[in-house]
């Protein structure tokens, strides 16, 4: 008889779970859906809503960096309010109804073999790169200067200026901590 590996035996444990709690799962199903509808309807109306009260110009060629940056802020506090409170509010709720659980239940259910060794990494630069691009924009005093009204040249110095404050602010405390984990290797082989 052959022997059950680790993924089919969770695998074979999940399904059990589903039908032992298909309405709660069922219920997962239909929160998910309405909060993805949900966001996407919230955000739809916000922009209609940034639009007709002003908040942002309807045409995109007169955005500036403080309407883009107004517009970000608000959308965000939309979506949490209307969407992110009440799934904060069910994820709580679920995390309680799982707390509830026996243990052997718990241990029936919990995930097992290896995972994935991927790394789903690299957000974080282009947050830092917008980031850095608002700042130069500031401080160049563009910041209510619209989209429309930026050369190409503007826009590439912006770039290899950021370039250049990125080098310098990570790229030689960067070579500095190699150059001293170098020099300290170099006097253990000595």
């Amino acid at each position: 008889m052959a022997e059950e590996t680790g993924a089919e035996k969770g695998s074979e444990d999940w399904k059990n779970f589903l039908r032992k709690h298909w309405t709660l799962a069922a219920l997962f199903v239909v929160a998910a859906f309405l909060a993805a509808a949900g966001a996407i309807y919230v955000f739809l109306w916000f922009v209609g809503d940034a639009q007709s009260t002003g908040l942002v110009p309807s045409t995109l060629g007169f955005w500036t960096m403080g309407t883009l940056t107004a517009f970000a802020l608000h959308a965000i506090f939309w979506e949490l309010l209307f969407i992110g409170i009440p799934v904060a509010i069910a994820v709580i709720a679920g995390w309680l109804w799982w707390r509830r659980l026996s243990r052997e239940e718990k241990r029936a259910y919990t995930l097992s073999g290896k995972g994935s060794r991927t790394a789903g990494g690299g957000g974080g630069i282009s947050i830092l790169f917008s980031i850095a691009f608002g700042i130069k924009v500031y401080t160049d005093g563009n910041w209510d200067v619209p989209f429309a009204a930026w050369t190409l040249d503007y826009v590439i110095n912006s770039i290899i200026t950021i370039l250049i404050w990125s080098v310098i602010i990570f790229g030689i405390p960067i070579a500095i901590a190699v150059i001293l984990w170098l020099s300290r290797e170099m006097k253990k082989k000595q």
